[in-house]
């Protein structure tokens, strides 16, 4: 019987890989047969995760790129160019959100930091790499649940989160005819640094759990097998989606 979760052969890019939800998949997908780059903003987080790839025998580079930086998010695929890399996964999980507060508090400058990461570098990301990937790839795009149910203090973020869901929808229609397919994740609140001033705050945690049919927050290996599942054969036929792994928040 097909393997049909069997990335061997193929070259997954992963943002935001150095922790959390982003170093899972990460891990997930090389354990699949992937040769995954590892794409962050410091190279030692990147190099451990990547420690961890070869030593089970599998293949993995870090790569360091700031997906703020419209600049150095060419300097990366001038790289891969460079290498003669043929890209046929893209993750999409670096992300910023450096305010939590009313939006009528919020600096301009973390309002900026949040759109150049999560929107306009999720963008300028997906277009650099669809123009050099073949039929057969695909694109995974993190968001989040705020983005289809806003969170308190966390405006801008949530609405950053609902533009890539739309991006997502957009980007799918365009690029069906090249053969590339392009899909959300929308985790739930998981135990990461990325989270940590929602999840080590017992009174936020306790509001958060009390809306969570499960009762209890994901760890990041709990979200990294949606992200092989729409890397494979096995969502050949899945683009445009947003999967929420949420715990039923969202239900």
């Amino acid at each position: 019987m097909q393997n049909l979760f069997d990335l061997t052969g193929k070259t997954a890019l992963v943002t935001g890989a150095s922790r959390g939800i982003g170093a899972e998949i990460a891990l997930l997908l090389a354990a699949h047969g992937a040769r995954v780059l590892l794409v962050s903003r410091k190279l030692d987080g990147l190099s451990q995760v990547a420690e961890m790839i070869v030593k089970a025998g599998h293949r993995a580079e870090p790569l360091v790129a700031n997906i703020g930086d419209i600049a150095s998010i060419d300097a990366l695929f001038q790289s891969l160019d460079a290498s003669k890399t043929e890209l046929n996964i893209l993750v999409n999980n670096a992300a910023a959100n450096p305010y939590f507060g009313p939006m009528l508090d919020m600096g301009l400058e973390a309002f900026e930091k949040t759109i150049d990461v999560n929107v306009r570098g999720y963008w300028y990301m997906v277009q650099q790499a669809a123009k050099r990937m073949k039929p057969g790839a695909s694109v995974i795009n993190v968001a989040s649940v705020n983005g289809a149910r806003p969170a308190p203090m966390q405006g801008v973020y949530s609405f950053s989160k609902a533009a890539i869901i739309s991006m997502t929808q957009v980007w799918a229609r365009e690029l069906a005819e090249l053969g590339i397919r392009v899909n959300a994740i929308l985790p739930g609140l998981t135990d990461t640094k990325f989270a940590s001033a929602l999840t080590q705050n017992p009174a936020v945690l306790k509001s958060v759990l009390s809306i969570v049919p499960m009762q209890r927050i994901a760890k990041p290996s709990e979200i990294a097998p949606i992200a092989l599942y729409l890397a494979s054969d096995a969502s050949s036929y899945v683009t445009g989606a947003s999967h929420a792994v949420d715990g039923g928040y969202l239900a």
